[in-house]
C-alpha cells in the first residue's frame, strides 16, 4: 500500500493468487476452461446456489438475465435509482422502462412495502438491490413475487459473503454477483450468475458465448465440440481462465476476509458516531451477516459544514481516497433529459433517494488496512470538522 495516499479500495491479492494468474498464463490455456469451471463450482459451494455461471461483468449477466427472463418491449421493471446505472442502461437498452422504487432512509435499501404500489399488469420484473453489503428483506419481497406472480432478479453487486436469516445470498432466486476490481473476491473484471433453474443457467451459458450449444462434454474438458452449433444469437460475454485464476484463492479465504472487514466497519462506527454531522448507515434489523463491502456514511451539511463533494475533496488534501456510491441514475443527464416532463413526479415518490445521492460517501475499506489506517481517516475527518468550526 502507499504509505502517502490511503486509496477507497484495494484487491485481497496474496502471493498465491499471483502464483496462480502464472500458472494459467503458463498453462497454455487463458481463456474459459478448467479456472472457470472450479470458480462456478466454489461460487455454488459458496452460496449454495444449484447452478452458477462465469461472465466477464455483472453487466453482462445482467443483459443475459434480462433477456432469458423475457424482457422487452412495453415490459417494466421496477428498481430502485440508487444503483449503478448499468441496470437502468440494460433495461432501457432492450426496449423496457425502468420503474424507480425509493430506498429506506435507514439502509438505503428498498422493501415490499415499497415496491408493492409500483406494480402494474405490465410489470414484468423486480430488480432488487442488496446494498453496500447488506442484504435485502428477501422473505417480503419474494411472498410479493408469489402473489402476483413476477419474477425477482437479485443485484448482489455487493453482497458475495452476505447471509440472511442463516442463509447466503445466492441460495434461493436468481442472483447476479460482481467480480469486479473493487468487490470483496475479484477477477479484476468479472462477474456470475447463480440460479436454481436449469433451464435459465444452460440459456444464459449459451447466451455468454455466440449462442452456441452446451454439452456435458464441454463442461468437463476444455475446449468446445467442433460440430457445437448455434442455437440463438449470443454474445462475447466469457469469463477467461486468466481472471477466473485470480478469485478461486481468495473465494478459499471470503470467511477471513469479511472478518477482517468486519472488524474494520465495527471500528470505525465506534469512532464515526463520536463525530456530529457524520451518519453511518443504519444496519438491518433482521438477521443477517454484512460482508461489508463499503462503508458508507451521509455528510449531514447543516451539522458538518460542508457538502459531500467537498468532504471528498477535503479528504484528498489528507491524502485519503472516498468514493460515491451512488449518484442517482433517474438524475443522470440521459435519463434526465429522457424523463423530462416526469421528473417532478419521479423526484416526488424517491425523496429518501434524492436526499442520499447527494449525501452519501465512502470510506476506505478493505482487508490490508488496520486499526492505524482506520484511525487516520477518523483524525482526518476530525480535523475537516474543525476547520470548518474555525471557519
Amino acid at each position: 500500500m502507499n504509505k502517502d495516499f490511503l486509496p477507497l479500495c484495494r484487491p485481497a491479492i496474496d502471493e498465491s493468487d499471483i502464483d496462480a494468474a502464472i500458472n494459467v498464463l503458463r498453462s497454455g490455456w487463458i481463456t474459459t476452461g478448467k479456472q472457470c469451471n472450479e470458480l462456478e463450482t466454489l461460487i455454488t459451494q459458496q452460496t449454495g446456489a444449484t447452478y452458477a455461471v462465469t461472465l466477464s461483468s455483472a453487466t453482462a449477466g445482467m443483459h443475459l438475465a434480462l433477456l432469458a427472463l423475457g424482457i422487452g418491449p412495453g415490459d417494466e421493471v421496477i428498481t430502485p435509482s440508487l444503483t449503478w446505472v448499468s441496470t437502468i442502461n440494460m433495461i432501457s437498452l432492450l426496449g423496457a422502462k425502468p420503474i424507480f422504487v425509493d430506498v429506506s432512509p435507514h439502509t438505503l435499501m428498498t422493501d415490499a412495502e415499497r415496491i408493492g404500489p409500483l406494480i402494474t399488469p405490465r410489470t414484468k420484473l423486480i430488480i432488487p438491490v442488496h446494498y453496500a453489503g447488506a442484504p435485502l428483506d428477501l422473505d417480503a419481497i419474494y411472498a410479493l413475487s408469489e402473489r402476483y406472480n413476477i419474477p425477482v432478479l437479485e443485484d448482489a453487486a455487493h453482497a458475495l459473503g452476505t447471509q440472511y436469516k442463516g442463509r447466503a445470498i445466492g441460495k434461493t432466486g436468481h442472483c447476479i454477483f460482481s467480480l469486479h476490481a473493487i468487490k470483496n473476491i475479484t477477477t479484476a473484471e468479472g462477474g456470475i450468475f447463480t440460479t436454481q433453474d436449469e433451464n435459465l443457467a444452460v440459456r444464459i451459458r449459451r447466451l455468454r458465448f455466440h449462442g452456441l450449444g452446451v454439452d456435458a462434454f464441454d463442461r468437463e474438458h476444455q475446449g468446445r465440440a467442433p460440430q457445437a452449433e448455434v442455437i440463438e444469437p449470443g454474445f462475447k460475454y466469457n469469463m477467461p481462465d486468466l481472471c477466473a485464476s485470480l478469485a478461486i484463492g481468495q473465494l478459499k479465504r471470503i470467511d477471513a476476509i469479511t472478518d477482517k472487514r468486519h472488524l474494520l466497519a465495527h471500528h470505525y462506527r465506534e469512532k464515526l458516531n463520536l463525530i456530529r454531522g457524520i451518519e453511518p448507515l443504519g444496519l438491518p434489523d433482521y438477521p443477517h451477516r454484512h460482508c461489508w463491502h463499503l462503508l458508507i456514511v451521509r455528510i449531514i451539511p447543516h451539522i458538518f459544514g460542508m457538502n459531500r463533494n467537498d468532504f471528498i475533496q477535503a479528504l484528498k488534501t489528507h491524502g485519503i481516497g472516498a468514493g460515491i456510491h451512488f449518484k442517482a441514475c433517474h438524475s443522470q443527464k440521459y435519463y434526465r433529459e429522457l424523463n423530462n416532463e416526469h421528473m417532478n413526479s419521479i423526484d416526488e415518490r424517491l425523496p429518501n433517494t434524492l436526499i442520499n445521492s447527494e449525501q452519501i460517501c465512502s470510506l476506505p475499506l478493505f482487508p490490508d488496512m488496520d486499526k492505524a489506517h482506520v484511525e487516520r481517516v477518523i483524525q482526518a475527518i476530525i480535523n475537516i470538522s474543525e476547520q470548518q468550526d474555525e471557519a
